[in-house]
């Protein structure tokens, strides 16, 4: 079976976008979905290329279990093809997905991260770059959330996994 490869996009690589790809990856790992699945993170800017996440971040999702150790990238032309879902974190990435999309079929990967969230209803994942420490907790939260729900919803549809998660 071929690999679902998803892509984790925000503005700028460092916050939101590594955080879903470290909750996800090691939700992944605990469910022994390695081989099934590929995960990875862009941001629609280059601001941040080649820095690892926000240091702040980084601590709060450590606490949590997480190993957020990716570089930060920019969304590029051939993640449209070879990428299955292409996730966002809120309108502006979504707006800059779409625009940036080379065709109809790339845009219909590109979902919202919340469209996932099954115990939380705010519709997007807020940058908690300015913010405090409770904005970096509350990222995380809906990570979490959402990050549980598409194993749940998409991963199990199209590959036919078993949606019998603990």
């Amino acid at each position: 079976m071929e690999k679902i490869k998803i892509l984790f996009v925000c503005l700028g690589n460092i916050c939101r976008s590594p955080s879903a790809e470290g909750v996800m990856k090691k939700l992944i790992k605990d469910r022994g979905l390695e081989n099934q699945i590929y995960i990875d993170s862009a941001g629609t800017h280059g601001y941040h290329e080649g820095e690892l996440p926000d240091s702040r971040m980084r601590a709060h999702a450590a606490r949590r279990g997480y190993k957020l150790d990716s570089r930060s990238r920019p969304v590029k032309y051939n993640d449209f093809f070879d990428f299955d879902l292409i996730i966002g974190m809120d309108d502006r990435n979504i707006a800059n997905l779409k625009r940036m999309a080379p065709d109809d079929e790339s845009v219909k990967k590109i979902h919202r991260m919340t469209e996932y969230c099954t115990r939380h209803t705010l519709d997007h994942v807020p940058d908690p770059y300015y913010g405090g420490t409770d904005g970096f907790e509350l990222v995380l939260d809906l990570l979490e959330d959402a990050c549980e729900g598409l194993l749940k919803m998409e991963i199990s549809k199209v590959a036919s996994i078993p949606s019998q998660y603990p």
